[in-house]
């Protein structure tokens, strides 16, 4: 199945071992940097992939206090004073993320409500600072817990899905804005930024 081996390959590329594009094509690329993974991993006593693979990041469109609707269809969600709500195990299935939802865990901020992408505008609850924080010490707790490397293929936004993944999802723009900007940015780049704070995290965690 296609997604299956996106996923996988995916896998490949954030433990370091490109499979050549995230296509969902098995071909030889795909098997040889799976065979060295594999091959990696169990030098260190470690699986090639355990229950959860991915982090997804994600903004409810809602306002700050987590409502009824954000509580069906993510992991944990972040509300605007940075309380964090864990509702379901990492493992367990909920729909977050179209056709990418096997082995990702969905953090979500309950922000951006009446947001615009283009011409820009915050809507009445926009993302804050807190969030950020809360967002960024979860991922890292849960990339120590499960061996998910934080990289592009592994630590990723919902708008990143698609450019990363190749799994379209319907002009997602989640997370492009960060306190502080003044408008929506790559995708790529916000998510690099929100990486290096996940990095920061797993640093005081050591």
């Amino acid at each position: 199945m296609t997604y299956a081996v996106r996923s996988r390959q995916a896998r490949c590329a954030a433990l370091g071992f490109w499979p050549g594009p995230i296509d969902g094509i098995d071909g030889k690329r795909t098997h040889a940097a799976y065979a060295a993974a594999v091959a990696s991993q169990r030098a260190k006593g470690l699986p090639f992939a355990g229950p959860v693979t991915r982090v997804h990041w994600h903004w409810t469109a809602g306002g700050h206090a987590a409502n009824a609707t954000d509580r069906k269809s993510y992991h944990c969600l972040v509300e605007g004073t940075g309380f964090v709500i864990w509702l379901a195990d990492p493992a367990e299935h909920r729909p977050h993320t179209l056709n990418a939802n096997s082995g990702a865990v969905s953090v979500s901020l309950c922000a951006m409500a009446g947001a615009v992408e283009r011409p820009f505008n915050a809507g009445k609850s926009p993302v804050m600072p807190p969030q950020m924080h809360a967002l960024a010490r979860e991922t890292a707790k849960l990339c120590l817990r499960y061996d998910i490397p934080v990289s592009r293929w592994s630590t990723l936004s919902h708008a990143e899905v698609q450019p990363t993944l190749g799994i379209s999802q319907r002009q997602k723009w989640d997370i492009t804005y960060l306190p502080g900007m003044a408008g929506p940015a790559d995708p790529v780049t916000v998510g690099d930024r929100i990486r290096e704070m996940v990095r920061a995290q797993i640093e005081t965690m050591k």
